[in-house]
């Protein structure tokens, strides 16, 4: 593995140097009553490098001053960033006629050119991702990327007014900023971790609770118990492929001839857990076959000890990617 630029390992506080991305377009309804005028809408991405937190601000339209009033909001919370980095758009090239409106953004010179000036007035370093040299958006992790996947496929036709779509924003946010890292210590005893939403409020993020509406008909549901389906359908398809592509890390890291280690955290793969609620454990036992592979393990949890398969078990990211 290549050694990766200082703002990906260099300690700064959330935010200070961040990638940039959109995702949409999403269609919103201009109001709550029946003939209400549909329009699209789009959402900003932001990542911090350093602690892969993420923040999402809505936008009306694919203008410079639409993303420069987002850039604001997210100047006003998070703080001024001292470098930016985005995506210059040729990826969106030969894209389905929704992504062309992306891509004409992306590539204008003029969008460019206002934007820089904003960021030379605040003294931000902006710097666009070269042409045809995809591998300079290693920031965008596999959460991030299916998480714009599954955000579209959720809310791209769920015909939101602009404050439900927001609110949705918000929660999805916060199931992503919830997402564990890496542990807290190499105590063996100690199931404590990491997540971005420590670096942002100094503890875990929590959800408002609500009872299980996936499998209920939308039209037996009013406006709010909507908006909670889908954050439980994001979650849901979320988490669930998060956690498969933790597992197809550890699967390479495995051919190599590397395998689970006592002592190492990991997230329990087990359905139907609420949002925002991640099962972790230590392997404190693997079982290995008569070819010397284990294929099962015994984990440590706050509930006492289980044996799972490795099929069931995923290592935190940052403890997979160290190995």
């Amino acid at each position: 593995m290549g050694v990766l630029p200082p703002p990906r390992v260099t300690p700064f506080r959330p935010f200070s140097n961040c990638g940039v991305d959109y995702a949409g377009p999403l269609i919103v309804r201009e109001g709550k009553h029946r003939n209400a005028r549909n329009s699209k809408a789009y959402v900003c991405v932001f990542v911090c490098l350093a602690t892969k937190a993420v923040h999402l601000e809505v936008v009306s339209d694919l203008t410079t001053e639409a993303f420069l009033a987002a850039f604001k909001r997210f100047i006003s919370r998070r703080g001024s960033p001292a470098s930016m980095h985005s995506d210059n758009g040729t990826n969106f090239k030969g894209a389905s006629r929704q992504l062309s409106e992306l891509y004409e953004f992306y590539r204008s010179d003029k969008n460019q050119d206002k934007i820089k000036q904003f960021c030379c007035d605040l003294r931000i370093s902006w710097q666009f991702i070269p042409p045809g040299a995809p591998h300079f958006g290693g920031l965008w992790e596999a959460a991030v990327k299916s998480a714009k996947y599954h955000l579209q496929r959720i809310a791209g036709d769920s015909h939101l007014t602009f404050e439900e779509l927001q609110t949705t924003l918000c929660e999805i946010e916060a199931i992503l900023n919830s997402r564990p890292l890496t542990p807290l210590s190499s105590d063996p005893n100690d199931l404590s971790y990491i997540t971005p939403g420590h670096f942002l409020i100094g503890d875990v993020l929590n959800g408002f609770p609500c009872r299980d509406l996936t499998d209920i008909n939308e039209n037996r549901l009013v406006r709010w118990q909507r908006i909670e389906q889908l954050r439980q359908h994001f979650w849901s398809r979320w988490s669930r492929e998060y956690l498969n592509q933790l597992q197809q890390r550890h699967k390479w890291a495995t051919s190599k001839g590397e395998q689970l280690k006592v002592g190492q955290m990991v997230l329990i793969i087990q359905p139907g857990v609420p949002p925002l609620q991640w099962i972790l454990g230590r392997v404190t036992e693997t079982h290995p076959g008569s070819d010397g592979i284990a294929r099962s393990a015994t984990v440590a949890t706050t509930k006492g000890s289980i044996v799972r398969p490795l099929a069931r078990l995923a290592i935190l990211p940052l403890e997979n990617s160290s190995q």
